[in-house]
């Protein structure tokens, strides 16, 4: 007597495109052409596995100028193991097509993508935009994945910011692996303002800087999504896993801003620890006649920083991420720079680092 088959998976449908079970597919997503008649569409790919199993939508520059995402996600599909994936893997590297033209954080018409949603059918280009993407794809998902990077001019240290309140969102900011997670509340018009309503866990990863790749940002970025990816259940668990760097948990934060306007000479790095009161910079003008130290307002680590010593009095410097005095911060952060930095590889890489 011959077996009964296996029922299939249904297919996975985007823009009224079906991707069937077991296949990888190329999806171009209809968005508003530009005024020069040019037709744009947001490139999107599915791979939907022959297995049930979670949802996940990965996407990048929402904020058009925030590119690590985009090379972090070129990289994911070149992974071997998500070609056999249970669930379904929604890859979608630039969101913010407009923007990423322009190599701008925003629309055309000025607005952050990023706090547009839910959006509208009928109402502005960040609207219609945000609308798209949240019916098509990050509604259809069960768990995301929205990478980022800092403003042009500033830096991220590696880090997932999620709302810790949530089980499933807190299991997948642990299994990512980034050396700091902070818990961080939702801004409104966000994506993740939109999807807490639907009930759909999404964390953020933060790291490098707008307009330049980053390749220990990208590295961490791979390898955490692919991690998830394992956590929840999309990915086999390894049999003999490496151990993993614990991530600290550093449940608020704060920026130190510059006493006056002048040039900064800064003396903290990123990951660096910090005491309350610690000199992390010096501010002068040109002649060094008038010079003011910046003061640490608070102990933590530093996990973000601005780049471009020209500043005015009042401009955010330093982002200081407060920490329980038990947490080995300096341990870790040494254990995940000689793990993610390109020339500790003991192997030829899959590919050569970008430098």
């Amino acid at each position: 007597m011959a077996k009964a088959r296996k029922p299939v998976r249904d297919p996975f449908e985007i823009n009224g495109v079906p991707v069937k079970a077991g296949e990888r597919r190329l999806i171009n997503l209809s968005i508003p052409d530009l005024y020069m008649h040019t037709s744009l569409t947001i490139p999107v790919q599915v791979i939907h596995g022959k297995k049930d199993g979670p949802k996940l939508f990965v996407c990048a520059a929402i904020h058009g100028d925030e590119i690590n995402g985009v090379e972090i996600i070129r990289r994911l599909m070149k992974v071997r193991a998500v070609g056999r994936l249970k669930g379904t893997l929604i890859a979608v590297p630039v969101v913010n097509v407009y923007g990423f033209i322009d190599k701008s954080r925003y629309l055309p018409d000025r607005r952050d993508l990023n706090r547009s949603f839910p959006g509208s059918e009928s109402g502005s280009l960040a609207a219609r935009l945000s609308h798209v993407f949240l019916q098509e794809i990050a509604s259809r998902s069960t768990h995301g994945i929205d990478l980022h990077t800092a403003a042009v001019h500033r830096d991220n240290l590696p880090q997932i910011r999620a709302q810790l309140d949530d089980d499933v969102t807190l299991q997948m900011a642990r299994a990512f692996s980034a050396p700091i997670i902070l818990n961080t509340p939702i801004l409104e018009g966000s994506l993740r303002h939109a999807l807490e309503k639907m009930d759909i866990s999404v964390i953020v990863y933060e790291a490098g800087e707008a307009l330049r790749f980053n390749e220990v940002s990208i590295r961490a970025g791979v390898k955490g999504i692919v991690s998830v990816m394992r956590e929840i259940g999309m990915l086999p668990r390894l049999k003999s896993p490496k151990q993993s760097i614990a991530p600290i948990i550093a449940r608020s934060s704060t920026w130190v801003r510059a006493p006056q306007s002048g040039i900064l000479r800064s003396l903290i790095p990123l990951g660096k620890i910090v005491e309350k009161n610690q000199v992390m910079g010096v501010v002068a003008d040109p002649f060094g006649q008038k010079e003011e130290e910046v003061i640490a307002t608070t102990s933590g680590m530093v996990v973000g920083r601005t780049n471009i010593p020209l500043v005015n009095e009042g401009e955010a410097l330093f982002h200081i991420a407060r920490l329980r005095e038990s947490d080995d911060a300096g341990d870790r952060m040494e254990m995940f720079q000689q793990e993610m930095d390109p020339d500790t590889d003991r192997k030829p890489p899959s590919e050569p680092p970008i430098v």
